[in-house]
């Protein structure tokens, strides 16, 4: 959630920028700024009166004491009004500051002044492109029909069992799905995050807090009778971790790191697009978030990128990594990079990662703030990254490594696999 200090101060700036995002603002700021002022004038009219009762009760005293009943009388009978008063004022100020929350939450994220304007994915920068393109042979099969040849993954008894997006691994598929959990784990844990087994269930303080409500709630599955939500990542319960915090700024960065399932019904998708792996509605993913002050944070995004470039260096995948554009980032983000790795046999790129900076955003949302030496609380920024989704680089791994023999596993899996080849 923008800061309420910002959006006062900077009314047009928030507009301006907000477009950038394709999302037109003014109406919601002009609205806010007209509540924000009710607020101000309500609360400066409600310490008025509270000054008013606190000096007349100290008169009263004074006045009952030093003999004088009837002037004492009649200031206390007027002490009966301004309590009324203060009783319609406070219920106005409830009002009108749960209708300015109402409003406030509308706003997306403002961009940051780097992020390119767009409305499509075809609009984003790509800002760096590495590895060889695999050129495959006319025989090449896609991931899901060699999950099918090796009896890696069964879609059709996911089906039966569940619906659509729920595949079953076994065999060598599933020590694989295993083996790049592991992987991703070990190399968060060499580079200094800790590990954090969150629940996958959240309440929707924590859907509020990170911004997936009420932006992504139809996105969301939904546990009707506790009201609680299965998690689409685990950015959302590890962050929430800190939520109604002061941590020490002694203390901070925060690097934490998770392996948890993850769920999105993804309404609306159909196609070619989502055959196979490449869209799920559940999925194994590999989390990093990291808790930072805010003169550190866009430095650490580059570093957070570079990790998870990183990551699939070290699988030997072909990849790329863009800069998305104003109308393909989240709600709650104000930088984003995708990491895209090449999908030989179906010949294109598959988004693997996501790598933000939200900046203050959610850590407004959750009043998350941190605490240097005797300054004031401060808000902190949140950033987070797939560090990785495992389905495309699955599906990646199998068509881009298939030969005569089978599929080969890179080198760096094998210790976590224990066999080299699929065949």
């Amino acid at each position: 959630m923008l800061e309420l200090s910002y959006i006062r101060r900077s009314p047009k700036e928030v507009v301006d920028r907000l477009a950038v995002k394709n999302f037109d603002a003014k109406s919601i700021v002009d609205e806010i700024l007209a509540m924000d002022e009710k607020r101000r004038s309500t609360q400066t009219s409600l310490d008025a009166i509270l000054a008013q009762l606190n000096k007349a009760s100290k008169e009263i005293g004074e006045l009952y004491k030093s003999g004088k009943r009837a002037e004492a009388d009649e200031l206390k009978a007027n002490t009966g009004k301004w309590k009324l008063d203060i009783s319609v004022l406070e219920e106005e100020m409830r009002t009108t500051e749960t209708e300015l929350q109402s409003k406030a939450v509308l706003l997306p994220n403002t961009p940051h002044s780097s992020v390119p304007k767009g409305k499509t994915p075809e609009d984003n920068e790509v800002v760096h492109t590495e590895g060889a393109i695999p050129e495959l042979g006319e025989n090449a099969l896609p991931h899901w029909e060699l999950a099918k040849k090796y009896d890696l993954i069964d879609f059709e008894t996911g089906v039966k069992i569940t619906g659509a997006g729920f595949p079953i691994y076994k065999g060598k598929g599933a020590r694989l799905q295993r083996a790049l959990i592991n992987f991703f784990l070990d190399k968060a844990y060499e580079a200094g995050y800790m590990e954090i087994e969150p629940p996958i269930l959240v309440n929707e303080d924590s859907g509020f807090g990170t911004g997936q409500l009420p932006d992504k709630e139809g996105q969301m599955y939904f546990v009707t009778e506790d009201k609680l939500y299965l998690i689409p990542t685990a950015e959302v319960p590890i962050t929430n971790i800190y939520r109604d915090m002061v941590l020490d700024a002694a203390t901070l960065p925060v690097k934490n790191c998770g392996y948890t399932p993850c769920f999105r019904r993804e309404a609306g998708s159909y196609g070619k697009d989502v055959r196979g792996l490449n869209r799920l509605h559940q999925f194994d993913k590999v989390e990093i978030v990291q808790i930072r002050l805010p003169e550190e944070s866009y430095k650490t995004l580059e570093e957070m990128r570079d990790y998870v470039a990183g990551l699939l260096r070290s699988l030997h995948l072909p990849f790329r990594i863009l800069k998305l554009c104003g109308g393909d980032m989240s709600f709650a983000s104000a930088l984003t990079y995708d990491m895209e790795v090449f999908s030989g046999a179906q010949k294109r790129w598959l988004e693997v990662s996501s790598v933000s900076n939200f900046e203050t955003f959610q850590s407004n949302r959750m009043k998350l703030r941190f605490k240097k030496d005797k300054d004031k609380p401060a808000l902190a920024h949140t950033l987070n990254g797939s560090a990785l989704a495992l389905p495309r680089i699955v599906a990646s791994m199998l068509e881009n490594n298939q030969d005569d023999k089978g599929i080969r596993i890179p080198d760096v899996l094998v210790p976590y696999t224990k066999f080299e080849y699929i065949s």
